[in-house]
């Protein structure tokens, strides 16, 4: 126990996407006291509910199709204090049959700067967050409920507040402010 409360890689403890157990590193890393963690659903470190949704049903189904006990991938996480930033997440289930029942997850963060700095408003979050993952505007206002002219609205808003002249400079920025 104690190798895990004072490893430098940070680490929680799932169950059933609730987190049971959290080291001091995630402490550093998202802002929260560990007391702060126990029992609360991992939702909690992500910038909202669809990436909570969406990166989950992606692991479990990826876990469940493949038998692999094993699922890393990169997104946006969010901070106690609500900044945004780029992590790599790794997870290991130790029930395979059941993905979720009991998990070990470890984050290491991409980069220290986050894109917070820019005042975005949580639409604009969930919007940026479809935009860098490389989803249409037809897809984004579909996921979202919304439609697609108003993703239009959103990213134009965004194109400013970045100070850019397309899409595709937009999502550089996002990415590499990250």
């Amino acid at each position: 126990m104690l190798g895990f409360l004072e490893s430098p890689v940070a680490q929680i403890v799932v169950r059933h996407r609730r987190i049971i157990e959290a080291n001091k590193a995630i402490e550093r890393l998202f802002g929260y006291s560990r007391d702060k963690l126990a029992n609360r659903s991992v939702q909690k470190l992500y910038p909202s509910t669809a990436d909570f949704t969406q990166i989950g049903e992606k692991c479990e189904t990826r876990m469940r199709a493949t038998g692999d006990s094993y699922y890393e991938d990169e997104r946006f996480m969010q901070a106690c204090d609500k900044k945004i930033f780029w992590v790599r997440a790794k997870g290991m289930t130790l029930t395979p049959k059941d993905p979720f029942a009991l998990m070990i997850w470890s984050f290491e963060q991409i980069a220290s700067k986050s894109y917070r700095s820019v005042n975005l408003s949580p639409r604009e979050r969930e919007v940026t967050h479809h935009l860098v993952n490389g989803s249409t505007s037809r897809e984004i206002g579909i996921a979202l409920g919304i439609s697609h002219r108003t993703v239009e609205v959103h990213r134009a808003r965004l194109m400013r507040k970045f100070n850019v002249k397309n899409t595709a400079a937009l999502i550089s920025e996002i990415v590499h402010a990250v």
